[in-house]
């Protein structure tokens, strides 16, 4: 858990206006399905930042921020890999080619999108939804 949460300008420093718009978009879309907690931590080795969307101590995805970009991870289980994989010609080449080059843990494949744009937020959603139905009208 971090001690100081960064404040709108620091992301738009760190990351680029255009991908903290991209950003704040994304995370919009993410609390207008679900009701989540989320939660700042450190990004660990790679990412400056990680902002977490978690329920009754289950992950759905993750945001993670540094030095001119963004990311955004979700890990599927078993059971979602089988849904994915049933639907895949749904999701645009991209999501399809991060999604075959991800690396698959014991605990899931480990899915990271590096954020250009809201190209693939729609994908990105459609994702969230095999992890869990929302929970929002």
């Amino acid at each position: 858990m971090l001690e100081n949460i960064p404040s709108q300008e620091e992301m738009t420093s760190l990351i680029g206006e255009t991908s903290f718009e991209a950003w704040k978009s994304l995370c919009a879309r993410i609390e207008g399905k679900y009701d989540m907690e989320c939660q700042w931590n450190s990004g660990g080795k790679a990412w400056k930042y990680e902002y977490k969307y978690r329920r009754g101590g289950k992950t759905l995805c993750a945001l993670y921020a540094r030095e001119g970009c963004f990311g955004f991870m979700v890990i599927m289980g078993k059971a979602e890999r089988e849904v994915f994989e049933r639907e895949r010609q749904n999701y645009s080449p991209e999501v399809q080619k991060v999604y075959d080059e991800s690396t698959t843990y014991h605990d899931g494949k480990w899915i990271m999108f590096k954020i250009k744009d809201q190209s693939l937020f729609d994908d990105m959603m459609q994702l969230l939804m095999i992890k869990r139905r929302p929970n929002k009208k």
